[in-house]
């Protein structure tokens, strides 16, 4: 089974004109014959306004009321992008975290994964449905919702690429691939074909926010290959990184 994991964030999955887009990609890959994973951030900046609803009641709230708030916005976009991809005649099932399950230790806010049940996810690809994902979290070993804090739809994505065996994650952005610097503020910058994990490592230590390290370790320990794509921009050939 040829499986390949995509993943779209927030800005992606913004309004219902830009999940049928997103549609466009997954069903791109699905008729290339392999089996679909999809993860999904929340839309927009809908975890950014649960954050600030939470800090108009209390700047110190209970950890677990926490994540059970801010991990809400993902359950909206994978029905949501479900029901688009239904519309288009590709069948898909959508799973909250907890549901895989995806499970984490218990850092709420900040938690690792610790494991990956991948039965459920096979059966399904196995029926032909498309298998979208909520990003960002997981549960414990208490069947407590848990975030996995910043990069946590990557991270997500790269993790089960590393328990699926997928070929390749591709993580669609709104640019089409890394750069020596950022592109909206400077035009002189390189974008890359490839670039090694370790020299993604160096440039996120210098501040380059489209990959957090915490995905590229992940990705390096396991030998995922990370595709970085544009969205938007059709045919984009983006940037591989992997063991160069």
């Amino acid at each position: 089974m040829e499986i390949v994991v995509q993943k779209f964030g927030g800005s992606s999955v913004e309004t219902t004109e830009k999940l049928f887009k997103v549609c466009n990609h997954i069903i791109q890959e699905k008729e290339n014959g392999k089996k679909v994973v999809v993860v999904v951030s929340a839309q927009g900046d809908t975890t950014d306004i649960l954050i600030n609803e939470s800090k108009e009641i209390t700047d110190t709230p209970n950890k677990r009321e926490y994540d059970m708030l801010i991990s809400a916005g993902e359950q909206i976009t994978i029905a949501k992008l479900a029901m688009c991809l239904d519309k288009l005649g590709h069948k898909a099932v959508s799973f909250l975290g907890w549901q895989v399950p995806i499970i984490t230790n218990s850092n709420h806010g900040n938690a690792n994964i610790i494991d990956i049940k991948t039965d459920k996810i096979l059966k399904e690809l196995e029926n032909d449905n498309i298998v979208i994902i909520a990003g960002f979290q997981g549960v414990d070993e208490n069947n407590e919702i848990t975030t996995l804090g910043r990069g946590g739809s990557d991270t997500t994505a790269i993790a089960l690429a590393s328990y699926l065996k997928a070929e390749k994650c591709e993580l669609f952005k709104d640019v089409d691939g890394i750069y020596s610097g950022d592109p909206h503020k400077n035009k002189n910058v390189i974008k890359y074909d490839k670039i090694s994990y370790d020299d993604m490592l160096n440039l996120t230590s210098k501040g380059a926010n489209v990959l957090h390290d915490k995905c590229v370790e992940m990705a390096k320990r396991n030998l995922i290959t990370i595709v970085v794509k544009s969205t938007f921009k059709n045919n984009s050939q983006g940037t591989v990184v992997g063991c160069f």
